[in-house]
């Protein structure tokens, strides 16, 4: 196995636990690019002093990502299987039922690795070169830890691409068209193949069930309400209604079913989102409570700019339907957006249409999503309860 040295001093990061290396921290030379993606390899400081074992790409800027503080530490099945294993029990200590997110990458030991579990189906995401190379052992070690019905190895994402990943999806053993998730008593059908991320977004459950308390008779409205989930905790709660916008007429159609699937009706908008708003506004139509759930509108640091006007452009449309007094749920999945720039952009908009703004709640990603105490980017998804109120 290689041995990677790094410059004098940069081994601070790593050892307050952080887990990753970036490429002009290693002392290189012109044999560091041969090296093959995804190899294995020894860490130590400018001293020789061992730092961890972890793989390696030497065509990324993020170059190593380190598996184990164990220099002398074997990856292989075993090394797996207890990563495994403990993540498993922290899911079955928090959940009654499997469905959740069982591997958070880095937080749960594992970087470039994300598992989803739906019942007796995982879908597994690979993002990194390192990954890739160790992905057999991965799929043994889910196999003898949690013996799934079928295993769906989803290929997409930007992530795969900067490490020079081809974008194939996979199916291991059976896995339906669609399955089934429960959550908070929902029965929610999604769709493992072709639905965004690995199909459903557990990382909200948490921030979905505090709805119960602001949406009794409302008139709701869930933008970018993909299979419906926000919505249908609504009606679930009490709500007298409610409205679904999204971009994707197969995922409106999925919201449809699943509202079926639960004895409740929606009422679905086909369209961008803030062209949505904009004729919901012209119309004239209110809401009680309005959720604005979008995808990472800044996914890289180059973007903040664009996003954060985006991110301005939705609230204040949101807030032009929203009924006096009302409920504003304002979530952000973007890592480079903080809760206080987010805080900013609904203090900004709230008073642009003449509102005032109180902040109810703060929610985060659920802890099937652990946050990993030395590195800031796995704590990302932000939820805003806000009242908004003239006055």
């Amino acid at each position: 196995m290689l041995t990677l040295t790094l410059k004098p001093h940069e081994e601070r990061r790593v050892r307050a636990g952080h887990l990753w290396i970036y490429s002009n921290e290693i002392e290189t030379d012109a044999q560091f690019r041969t090296i093959a993606p995804g190899s294995l390899c020894r860490v130590v400081d400018s001293r020789g002093k061992p730092l961890g074992i972890g793989y390696v790409n030497p065509h990324t800027v993020l170059a190593v990502r380190l598996l184990s503080s164990d220099a002398r530490a074997t990856i292989d099945l075993a090394w797996f299987e207890r990563r495994l294993h403990a993540a498993l029990a922290l899911r079955e200590r928090l959940y009654a039922q499997p469905y959740y997110r069982l591997v958070h990458g880095e937080s749960d030991g594992l970087p470039g690795v994300v598992v989803d579990r739906y019942g007796g189906i995982l879908v597994v995401q690979v993002t990194t070169a390192g990954m890739e190379r160790l992905k057999p052992l991965l799929i043994d070690a889910l196999r003898s830890t949690l013996r799934p019905d079928g295993i769906v190895l989803r290929g997409d994402g930007a992530m795969r691409a900067l490490e020079g990943l081809p974008a194939d999806d996979e199916i291991l053993g059976v896995v339906p068209e669609t399955v089934e998730v429960v959550e908070d008593g929902l029965r929610l059908r999604v769709d493992l193949r072709e639905g965004q991320k690995t199909g459903f977004f557990f990382d909200q459950r948490d921030n979905r069930s505090r709805l119960q308390r602001y949406v009794r008779g409302a008139r709701v409205l869930d933008v970018f309400s993909y299979v419906g989930a926000w919505a249908l905790h609504a009606l679930r709660y009490g709500a007298a209604s409610a409205a679904c916008i999204d971009a994707s007429a197969s995922a409106l159609d999925a919201a449809r079913g699943n509202a079926a699937l639960n004895g409740h009706t929606l009422e679905t908008i086909h369209g961008d989102a803030l062209d949505a708003l904009k004729s919901l506004r012209a119309a004239e139509r209110r809401f009680d409570v309005v959720i604005v759930d979008p995808p990472a509108l800044i996914k890289r640091r180059k973007d903040y700019e664009a996003g954060l006007a985006h991110y301005a452009a939705l609230h204040r449309a949101a807030l032009h339907v929203l009924a006096p007094d009302g409920i504003l749920v304002a979530c952000s999945c973007s890592y480079h957006l903080d809760a206080d720039a987010l805080q900013r952009v609904l203090l900004r908009e709230s008073r642009q249409v003449g509102r005032r703004l109180q902040i109810l709640e703060q929610g985060g990603q659920g802890p099937d999503h652990p946050v990993h105490p030395a590195i800031p980017e796995t704590r990302y998804l932000k939820a805003f309860y806000c009242r908004a109120w003239k006055g």
